[in-house]
């Protein structure tokens, strides 16, 4: 998959989070920064300044420039005409420092865009893998309310009109926190990790029968919304009269695959008189049972199985 951004885009987007200013190139603000992917695989996105293996975004710190400055001037001169003849599609000059006559001048001429970042380096290099990983990230769309119960992601799925918005919504009074309603984008950020972040123009905004749109910040303070959260649980919300025969014991958990990540999914029945805040409420204490190594129902088979075996003695 082809992917690209501008370096313009990522100025806006880290403009204030990292002090991004430019020094040089504003012209070059629409040049791409490629993803590995574009590049054979082998191409690291960001990284300390490095003239072999060159990253397609140089930091450049204290450590870099002293580095320059030690070189004799021919040395020096080969140094900054290598570093603008590879790959490298942008230059970041960490701490606010002063760019070099001679490196601003190189920059220029191979139409190479200089930032400045008030970070110190391996801040920088951070901020920007970060973002860079999530920008770049395989991406997918999902259906549903997207909330961060008990610290855990949770997707709520259902068909239309089973209310989904209004779990959400008691879940909010519960104190737990709203990411996406309706829409969530999921981007792979790790071999198991799925990242769930809300459309800008969705986010905040609840939509519920009868209610119209709400704004949840406005209604509930911005303790109410989270950014962003991984998703660690889904749980479908299905019609009681729907819902298939379900083993008492084991309940209905069973493994979603998104992105080639597996996702524990479960199944509540919806009913008069069920109370689903609470019943979500006891699968996502459940699940974090579970991701400590304990279950329930092997713990309750196991006990009959002692009082069997104390019986027969």
């Amino acid at each position: 998959m082809s992917t690209a951004l501008t370096i313009g885009v990522m100025h806006v987007a880290l403009r204030e989070k990292l002090g991004l200013q430019w020094v040089s190139g504003k012209q070059y603000s629409e040049n791409i920064i490629s993803s590995s992917n574009d590049a054979g695989g082998d191409l690291s996105l960001v990284g300390q300044l490095n003239l072999i293996n060159q990253h397609r975004v140089q930091i450049l710190g204290i450590r870099e420039l002293e580095y320059l400055d030690n070189l004799k001037k021919n040395s020096r001169k080969d140094a900054i005409s290598l570093l603008f003849s590879g790959q490298s599609a942008l230059i970041i000059i960490a701490k606010g420092l002063a760019a070099p006559d001679d490196l601003l001048q190189a920059a220029e001429s191979s139409g190479t865009p200089v930032l400045s970042s008030r970070l110190s380096g391996q801040d920088t290099i951070k901020n920007l893998q970060y973002y860079l990983s999530n920008f770049f990230a395989e991406k997918i769309t999902l259906h549903g309310v997207f909330m961060e119960v008990m610290g855990t992601g949770v997707l709520i799925t259902g068909e239309s009109s089973i209310g989904k918005s209004e779990l959400a919504l008691e879940l909010l009074t519960r104190g737990h926190r709203l990411i996406a309603d309706d829409a969530t984008e999921f981007a792979r950020t790790a071999p198991d990790t799925l990242n769930g972040t809300c459309p800008e123009m969705l986010r905040d905004f609840l939509e519920v029968r009868g209610l119209g749109i709400l704004n949840v910040r406005a209604m509930f303070g911005a303790s109410s919304i989270k950014q962003n959260r991984n998703l660690r649980l889904i749980v479908v919300l299905q019609d009681m009269e729907d819902a298939i025969k379900m083993d008492r014991l084991h309940g209905s958990k069973r493994i979603r695959s998104i992105l080639d990540v597996d996702i524990p999914e479960i199944t509540l029945p919806v009913g008069p008189g069920r109370n689903l805040a609470v019943l979500l409420e006891t699968a996502v204490r459940n699940h974090i049972l579970h991701t400590k190594g304990y279950d329930a129902s092997q713990a309750f088979i196991e006990r009959q199985k002692r009082r069997l075996e104390n019986v027969h003695q």
